[in-house]
């Protein structure tokens, strides 16, 4: 199970102003946990290397080197290669963070690639016997690519399989700004096209009717040109003399999905500002959306046994962000005296 990036940061904030050392802000934290997250999931690497060479166990729930294969497999995936290959030279997904092997899929039950270095392929070509086949074939690993023996026409993606662990996904704490200006987390999973939830949008406003009563309109339904989004709700409130009211305020209640830059959301005069008047229409830029904007988040993917090392590590990284040295030296004999433990 994964760790909430809420729980992380809210847990470091309460610890930093506890001992009153300073705050650390949304952009940092988001910094910090990317590189804390990068730590520990490299370090399940050199752990299970370590552990391999130890004495093993058969105990249920004891064995160090099967917990951290536990750790990998939220990582491990599988897919076909990135290019539209015009030569029998394949490139790797874009997501790969460590190869692990790769199949033929025009052989026999998709057989593995050999991957062989240059020298050692030079030799097998001077025998008939040792001849690639697509039942046996093999490839020279470079700049990633796989070129893969037999040169077999015709060339499509889906000819290599690669099996690999990726990097975890960057961890994001989310937020719109409340009425005091404070930090409010937005807990909606972010995606790069996702609007930002309870966001203002009065500035994409291209259309402003104004002829509207003074009222308070949540949860408006929109309509969107080009087609294609759906589900954005609006809270809209008008201002001034009935009958000549303008908007002066829209922020998003519901981002629904599916919208681009450039669309054109429309709310109807009969859904908000008293039912009268004409149209609001909002032309949606890139500051609205997740990808330019601090909406959405995205939790930690490594599991949450390792939640105190995050804690810790976070912790560590926020004495050098705010200057100070104790917090520093504190959390570092936590994490070293953790590492021991661990270790045992």
């Amino acid at each position: 199970m994964a760790i909430n990036v809420n729980t992380v940061y809210t847990t470091v904030l309460s610890i930093l102003n506890k001992e009153q050392r300073g705050y650390l802000t949304p952009f940092e934290f988001n910094n910090v946990a990317n590189q804390v997250q990068l730590d520990i999931f490299e370090k399940f690497f050199e752990d299970y290397n370590q552990y391999i060479r130890m004495p093993q166990t058969d105990v249920e729930f004891a064995s160090r080197m099967d917990h951290v294969m536990e750790e990998f497999q939220v990582f491990e995936t599988s897919a076909n290669a990135s290019n539209t290959p015009t030569t029998n030279i394949y490139t790797q997904p874009s997501d790969l963070h460590r190869f692990g092997s790769a199949s033929w899929n025009k052989g026999t039950n998709s057989p593995p690639i050999e991957i062989l270095t240059n020298k050692v392929y030079n030799q097998i070509k001077l025998s008939d016997l040792t001849q690639p086949s697509d039942n046996l074939p093999v490839a020279k690993y470079n700049k990633n690519q796989l070129t893969v023996f037999p040169d077999a026409t015709p060339y499509a993606s889906s000819d290599v399989t690669f099996n690999y662990i990726r990097k975890p996904a960057l961890v994001r704490w989310g937020y719109y700004v409340g009425n005091l200006g404070q930090y409010i987390y937005d807990s909606t999973s972010y995606g790069d096209d996702l609007i930002n939830k309870n966001s203002s949008l009065l500035t994409s406003v291209t259309t402003n009717p104004t002829n509207k009563n003074a009222a308070t309109s949540n949860n408006v339904a929109t309509s969107v040109l080009p087609s294609g989004g759906a589900g954005l709700t609006l809270d809209i409130t008008t201002t001034g003399a009935s009958g000549s009211a303008t908007v002066t305020s829209v922020s998003v209640n519901q981002p629904g999905s599916g919208y681009s830059v450039g669309d054109i959301v429309n709310a109807t005069a009969a859904a908000f500002g008293g039912g009268v008047g004409g149209n609001l229409q909002v032309t949606l830029k890139a500051s609205d959306f997740n990808l330019s904007g601090t909406g959405g988040s995205t939790n930690f993917e490594i599991s949450d046994s390792q939640q105190t090392e995050v804690i810790l590590e976070i912790l560590k990284y926020s004495g050098v962000v705010i200057r100070d040295p104790q917090i520093v030296q504190a959390a570092s004999a936590f994490v070293q005296q953790d590492e021991v433990n661990s270790k045992r």
